[in-house]
């Protein structure tokens, strides 16, 4: 055997020593443990790189809101054209009647 630094035959007394203290009656998680372990860090890592090729297929480019270059009008003003729109869009009694005969 190869000649081992005092510190190295040290450390290598200390470890065997610990691993006799090792209890075996405590409960470790094991080799199951590790596989579930695994198992989940692999998902995560999948719906990461799923998540990642669904957000560059996403286009961000907003369309202009029409209604936003026009300027505000006044309470007034927005009162005469809503009166304005409902007239139009009522239609008269008589014109009304002589559409469905």
């Amino acid at each position: 055997m190869p000649d081992m630094s005092a510190s190295a035959s040290l450390a290598m007394t200390h470890l065997v020593s610990f691993a006799k203290e090792v209890d075996e009656d405590k409960v470790t998680p094991g080799v199951l443990g590790f596989i579930v372990f695994a198992a989940m860090a692999l998902a995560v890592w999948a719906l990461m790189k799923s998540m990642s090729r669904h957000m560059n297929r996403v286009d961000f480019t907003q369309v202009p809101d029409p209604k936003a270059d026009q300027p505000e009008q006044s309470p007034a003003d927005a009162e005469a054209t809503a009166d304005a729109d409902a007239a139009e869009a009522k239609p008269s009694s008589s014109q009304g009647a002589k559409k469905q005969g």
